[in-house]
C-alpha cells in the first residue's frame, strides 16, 4: 500500500479524501501515460525508493480534484444520462438509442455506443502497453482536462495530448476511427471579464480544442522507438542516460536583460524575449556602455518528474538557478 505524508497538519475529514487513490494502475504494464514521458523521467521514476519519493497530500489536490471530475462524469454518464438529457431537451427516441459501454460486437446499426473509462491492452516487443481513455463518441476520444488556463493559452501540451490520442486509438482501433481527438478543458481558474477583451484566452470556462492523431502507422513506429531506447538505457547508469530536452523541461523563453548602467543590475532597463539582437541593437544605440545578461528560461517540468530525487541534471539545473524550488 502506497503511504503518504502529512507535513502541513490537513485535517483529517480533508486528509482522507487526499490520501485515496481509486486509479487502476497496472504494475505489469507500460502506461499510455508513462510512455509520453521523457526517457530519464521513466527509467529514474521506477528507481527512487519508497522512503524518497513519499508524497505529501498537499500537493495532491488538483490531481484528487481531476479524479474526483472523471468520476462525477462517468456517474452522470452510467447513472444520470436519460434523465439528462432529457433535461437538455433531447428527443426520447434519441435518448434511447444511447448505449453506455457496450460490447463492440454486438452494437447494432441503430445503437449510438458511448464509451467511458476503458482500459485495453497491446502486447509489443515483449511489452504490455495498457490505456484508459476517458471518453468515446461517434468513434472520436474524448479527454477531460481540469487545469488552468494556461494550458488553452500556452499550447505547451498539445503534442503530449496528440501522443495521448494516438496511442488510444492505437489501443482500441475498433471503436476510435476518428482522426481527431477532442480535449474538453474544464478551467479551474476562468475569469469571465479577462474573455471579453483577451481574444487569446479561452470564451468560456469548458471550452472544447479539437487535435488532429498521428497515422496508426505514425503511432505504432513512435511507441516502438520509445520501447527500443527503454530496451537500451533501462540498466544503464544515471550519468549515460539521456539528458531532458529544453520541451521535456517545460522550459520557459529565454530573456536578455539590458542594464543601461552596468553598475547597477538589480533591475534591468528593459527585457528583451527570446529577441538577442535587439537587446545588443540598443546596447549599441546606448554607445556601448550598457550591459546584456543572458538569462536562460526557466524550467519548470522537474518540479513534477517522479525521478526528481536521484537526478543530477535537476541537480545542475538548481546550481545555475534555471531551476527554483
Amino acid at each position: 500500500m502506497r503511504k503518504y505524508l502529512n507535513g502541513h497538519s490537513v485535517p483529517l475529514s480533508m486528509a482522507v479524501f487526499l490520501a485515496t487513490d481509486n486509479y487502476d494502475y497496472d504494475e505489469e504494464t507500460i502506461s499510455v501515460t508513462k510512455l509520453i514521458k521523457p526517457l530519464r523521467q521513466i527509467i529514474l521514476g521506477s528507481r527512487v525508493p519508497q522512503t524518497m519519493s513519499l508524497s505529501d497530500i498537499s500537493g495532491l489536490v488538483k490531481s484528487r480534484m481531476g479524479n474526483a471530475i472523471h468520476d462525477a462524469i462517468e456517474r452522470a454518464w452510467v447513472d444520470h444520462k436519460d434523465a439528462s438529457m432529457t433535461a437538455l431537451g433531447y428527443p426520447k427516441r434519441l435518448v434511447e438509442r444511447i448505449v453506455v459501454n457496450p460490447d463492440p460486437d454486438t452494437v447494432t446499426e441503430d445503437q449510438i455506443p458511448v464509451y467511458l473509462e476503458q482500459r485495453s491492452y497491446r502486447e509489443v516487443m515483449g511489452y504490455t502497453i495498457s490505456g484508459k481513455f476517458d471518453f468515446v463518441a461517434e468513434s472520436r476520444v474524448e479527454d477531460f482536462k481540469s487545469t488552468s488556463t494556461m494550458a488553452w493559452t500556452s499550447d505547451n501540451k498539445e503534442e503530449d495530448y496528440r501522443l495521448q490520442g494516438s496511442m488510444y486509438r492505437w489501443l482500441n482501433p475498433k471503436i476510435i476511427t476518428d482522426d481527431m481527438m477532442a480535449i474538453n478543458f474544464l478551467f479551474t481558474d476562468f475569469q469571465a471579464f479577462r474573455a471579453k477583451t483577451d481574444p487569446t484566452y479561452p470564451p468560456h470556462a469548458t471550452p472544447q480544442k479539437l487535435i488532429p492523431l498521428m497515422s496508426l502507422d505514425e503511432t505504432d513506429a513512435y511507441v516502438r522507438n520509445k520501447l527500443t531506447m527503454f530496451e537500451r538505457y533501462k540498466d544503464a547508469e544515471e550519468a549515460d542516460l539521456p539528458l531532458c530536452s529544453d520541451k521535456d523541461l517545460w522550459r520557459k523563453e529565454t530573456v536578455w536583460k539590458y542594464y543601461k548602467n552596468p553598475e547597477k543590475t538589480q533591475r534591468a532597463t528593459k527585457d528583451f524575449k527570446t529577441d538577442k539582437q535587439a537587446a545588443y541593437a540598443r546596447l549599441a544605440a546606448d554607445k556601448g556602455v550598457g550591459l546584456v545578461r543572458e538569462i536562460p528560461g526557466e524550467v519548470i517540468a522537474c518540479k513534477y518528474c517522479d525521478g526528481f530525487p536521484i537526478c543530477s541534471q535537476k541537480d545542475d539545473l538548481i546550481a545555475s538557478g534555471e531551476l527554483k524550488l
